[in-house]
C-alpha cells in the first residue's frame, strides 16, 4: 500500500519521459543486470521516476504514465510494474506534499513519545491526521512501520532523512525550519553520538595499554 496524498494541483499526467539526469542513472542501473534480467531493475527505476517527479513538480510520486515508461524501458508487462509500485510503501502512487513526514508509531517509538511527534506534525504542519496534505502543499503526513532506528526513538523520517530523539518542541522546530527553506542535519536532535547513550559512550572508554 502506498502513501496517500491529496491530488491538489497535480493531475495524473498522460505522458512521462525520463529526463537527461534520469536516463544517465538508468543506464548505470540497468548495466548491473545480465541480458534478459533487466526487469530486476524495476525497484531502482521506480525510485528514479519518483525523484524526477519531485524535481519537476515538487511532489515526489510515481504516476501510472511513469510506470508505463519503466515497463517499456525494461521490456516487462506494465501490470508487473504496478504490482511492485503498489506493494512497497516507499513508492507514492498519488501526489504528496513537498516534504513527506513519515511517523514511526511502532512500540519503541510509541513508548518514547511518538504520539507527541504526531501531535507536533499536526499542529505545526496544519495537518488533520495521517494521509492528509497541508493546504499549502508543503507537508504530507503518513504513519509507517518500524524504521529500524529504535535505539534513538522516537523517529520521524522526512523524505529520505531520519530525525531521531524527537519530542514535541523539537519536532515543531524541525517543521518550522523546513518552512523557512532550511534543511536541518539528519540524525539525533539531542546531539547523541550515533547510538550511544545520552550524554556519551559509557563503555570501552579506557583501552588497556594506552
Amino acid at each position: 500500500m502506498s502513501a496517500a496524498g491529496a491530488e491538489g494541483d497535480h493531475a495524473e499526467p498522460t505522458q512521462f519521459a525520463f529526463d537527461e539526469q534520469s536516463n544517465a542513472q538508468i543506464e548505470r542501473i540497468v548495466a548491473r543486470y545480465p541480458v534478459g534480467r533487466q526487469a530486476s531493475a524495476v525497484i531502482p527505476l521506480l525510485y528514479v521516476a519518483q525523484k524526477q517527479m519531485g524535481r519537476q513538480s515538487g511532489s515526489a510520486w510515481v504516476p501510472r504514465a511513469a510506470m508505463d515508461a519503466i515497463a517499456a524501458r525494461l521490456g516487462m508487462p506494465p501490470i508487473r510494474v504496478y504490482e511492485v509500485a503498489t506493494f512497497y510503501f516507499m513508492f507514492n502512487t498519488r501526489p504528496i506534499g513537498r516534504f513527506h513526514l513519515q511517523v514511526c508509531g511502532t512500540t519503541p517509538c510509541m513508548l518514547r513519545g511518538s504520539d507527541d511527534v504526531l501531535r507536533a506534525c499536526k499542529d505545526a504542519g496544519h495537518l488533520k491526521g495521517y494521509g492528509d496534505t497541508s493546504e499549502d502543499g508543503l507537508f504530507t503526513l503518513t504513519e509507517v512501520e518500524c524504521l529500524g532506528a529504535c535505539v534513538n526513538a522516537p523517529v520521524l523520517q522526512v523524505d529520505d532523512d531520519y530525525y531521531e530523539d524527537l519530542d514535541y518542541d523539537r519536532t515543531v522546530a524541525l517543521l518550522d525550519a523546513l518552512k523557512r527553506g532550511e534543511r536541518p542535519k539528519p540524525g539525533s536532535t539531542i546531539g547523541r553520538q550515533t547510538s550511544a547513550p545520552e550524554g556519551g559512550p559509557l563503555t570501552l572508554t579506557d583501552v588497556p595499554g594506552e
